[in-house]
């Protein structure tokens, strides 16, 4: 059985379901298929935000509102036109176990994301294949496709706060749980999604609020602390270079005459 977490304690729930709705008709399907496949009341609850009269929330908020609102130990995000066909709740139950016993670091897992720039993972039926499996499983990844995710609730894992819109919330969730110290990876279970995506205009000005925003948060730059001053940048050169006290000094030179000059 899945271990308890201590987080977790005074909640009989292994699993919340959460979805954005626009089609109260389809949603019922989906949490029609996730009943049949084992999610039942006393195991799971079925959370929702209803988008179905127009947009209240977007994939940030309102997933950063499910990770709030849930009570139970692991918080799945899908979309609402998932169908669970093939892999139910014992399945996922088994890949949560294994990711606990193999790496209890982990944060947020999915169905499908990238290793690297070129080697894929993916376990998944939809309209591009049937029954695609690219492992070996778990895998670690890098990104993660939206279409269905399963967070960790006692990571404290929440997206960000300044970017908006319904794609790249997941590669956000990744980044976030990198930069925790968490990781991230793709299960062997399997479901039908019956969308092959759709990157339209939407989808691009996201990719580009997403840069812009892992620019700014990721730029190196010194920071003092009240006990000492150092800088962070990725580069280990840079930083053997410019974590030397004379450099120190030199920075904190340049900043009096810049303050004396401004």
């Amino acid at each position: 059985m899945i271990p308890i977490d201590i987080n977790s304690i005074g909640t009989s729930k292994i699993f919340s379901v959460c979805t954005l709705v626009t089609s109260t008709q389809e949603y019922e399907e989906m949490v029609a298929s996730f009943r049949k496949a084992g999610f039942t009341d006393e195991n799971s609850e079925f959370l929702y935000a209803d988008n179905s009269a127009g947009n209240q929330y977007d994939g940030f908020t309102g997933v950063r509102a499910f990770l709030t609102k849930s009570t139970a130990q692991y918080v799945i995000i899908c979309h609402q036109d998932v169908v669970l066909s093939y892999d139910g709740f014992e399945r996922l139950s088994a890949c949560v176990e294994e990711l606990e016993k193999t790496d209890p670091h982990w944060a947020i897992a999915g169905n499908a994301g990238y290793v690297d720039s070129n080697r894929k993972a993916i376990r998944i039926s939809d309209p591009y294949g049937m029954d695609v499996a690219k492992g070996p499983f778990p895998a670690k990844v890098r990104s993660l496709d939206e279409n269905f995710l399963i967070v960790k609730r006692s990571s404290g894992l929440t997206p960000s706060h300044d970017l908006r819109g319904f794609h790249f919330y997941a590669t956000d969730l990744c980044l976030i749980a990198d930069i925790l110290g968490y990781n991230a990876y793709v299960i062997d279970f399997h479901l039908y999604h019956k969308s092959g995506g759709n990157c339209d205009e939407s989808f691009f000005s996201a990719k580009q609020r997403l840069i812009d925003k892992y620019r700014r948060v990721l730029q190196s730059r010194f920071v003092r602390t009240t006990c000492t001053p150092l800088y962070l940048s990725g580069c280990s050169f840079l930083n053997a270079l410019f974590n030397r006290k004379l450099m120190y000094s030199l920075k904190k030179r340049i900043d009096f005459i810049h303050a004396k000059l401004s």
